[in-house]
C-alpha cells in the first residue's frame, strides 16, 4: 500500500447558490417583505446568497439579517444601484449596497468601482474570497445600470465585470458572479460576460421562459421596458461548472411578494481542486 497521506477534502460538493435583489427598504410594506424574505431563504437553505438593493443600518445590514437564518458569514459594501431617495423617518440613516451570505468563511472582500459618466456616485461590486472546503472561491455580486438613457454606462459595467471575472480566474480557482445585470441573455449588456463565463441556468436546465423581473407582481417597475418580463439575475461560472438544478422562486408570502424580483437558484457542483 502507498504511504500518501489522503486529502480530506470531497472529491464533489453540490452547494445551493441564491441571487436575488431584494428591494431595499423600498415601499411596499418594507417590515413585511423582510419577513418574507426570511421565509423563503429558510426554505432554500442556501449555502451561497448574492444580495442586489441590500439595506445596511447603524446598527446591521441586511446580509447579516439573513446570515442568522443560514447559519452564515455576511459581508457588505456600498453603494449600489438605485441611488437612495431622500430620506424620511422610515428610512433614516440607511445605505444602498451589495450583500453576500455565506456558509463557510468569507477570508477576504473587495469593493470595486463599476465605470460612470453619468451617475455622480459609482455602483461597487463585492469581491470574496471563501474558504469552501474543497478549495477556495472567488465570488463577485454585483447590479449594474439600468435606465435606458445610460446604456453606456450599463455597457461598460458588464465589461468591467467580463474583466473582473478574467482577472480571478488566473489564480486558478472557481469564480462566480452573482448579479442583477439588467438584461437577459439576449441583450447586448450581456454579451461580454457570454464570452468569458458559462450561465448556470441553461445548463441546470432552467425554463426557457422564466422572467425574474415580472409584471405579474403589483408593485413591478413597469416602467422599466428594457427588463421587465426578462430574466435579468444570474449566476455565471467560470470555468463551466456542472449544475444539477436551476429554478426560481416565484411566489408571494402571507400575501406580500418579498421583492419585485424573484431569486435565482443554482445548484452547482465543485470537484475537488489540486
Amino acid at each position: 500500500m502507498g504511504g500518501g497521506v489522503r486529502d480530506p477534502r470531497p472529491e464533489r460538493a453540490v452547494i445551493r447558490v441564491v441571487t436575488w435583489n431584494v428591494l431595499w427598504w423600498f415601499d411596499p410594506q418594507p417590515e413585511a417583505r423582510q419577513r418574507g424574505i426570511r421565509s423563503i431563504v429558510a426554505d432554500l437553505a442556501p449555502d451561497i446568497v448574492g444580495l442586489q438593493e441590500c439595506w445596511a443600518s447603524a446598527e446591521t445590514t441586511q446580509a447579516d439579517a439573513v446570515a442568522e437564518v443560514t447559519g452564515g458569514h455576511a459581508a457588505f459594501v456600498a453603494t449600489s444601484l438605485p441611488p437612495v431617495p431622500p430620506e424620511d423617518a422610515d428610512r433614516l440613516g440607511m445605505r444602498m449596497g451589495i450583500g453576500l451570505v455565506c456558509r463557510w468563511p468569507i477570508t477576504a472582500t473587495e469593493a470595486i468601482e463599476l465605470p460612470v459618466t453619468h451617475r455622480q456616485v459609482p455602483p461597487v461590486a463585492l469581491v470574496a474570497s471563501v474558504e469552501h472546503p474543497s478549495g477556495p472561491l472567488s465570488l463577485v455580486v454585483a447590479a449594474t445600470e439600468w435606465e435606458p438613457e445610460y446604456a453606456d454606462d450599463h455597457r461598460a459595467q458588464t465589461k468591467r465585470l467580463a474583466r473582473l471575472i478574467e482577472e480571478l480566474a488566473r489564480a486558478g480557482r472557481p469564480v462566480m458572479l452573482l448579479a442583477d445585470l439588467n438584461a437577459d441573455a439576449s441583450q447586448v449588456e450581456f454579451a461580454p460576460l457570454a464570452e468569458v463565463a458559462s450561465d448556470t441556468w441553461e445548463r441546470g436546465g432552467g425554463m426557457t421562459d422564466a422572467v425574474t423581473l415580472s409584471s405579474a407582481v403589483p408593485f413591478a417597475p413597469l416602467e422599466a421596458t428594457k427588463q421587465i418580463d426578462r430574466r435579468v439575475d444570474h449566476i455565471l461560472t467560470r470555468p463551466a461548472l456542472e449544475v444539477e438544478r436551476a429554478f426560481l422562486v416565484d411566489r408571494a408570502v402571507d400575501g406580500m411578494y418579498p421583492s419585485d424580483h424573484f431569486p435565482v437558484v443554482a445548484d452547482v457542483v465543485l470537484e475537488r481542486m489540486p
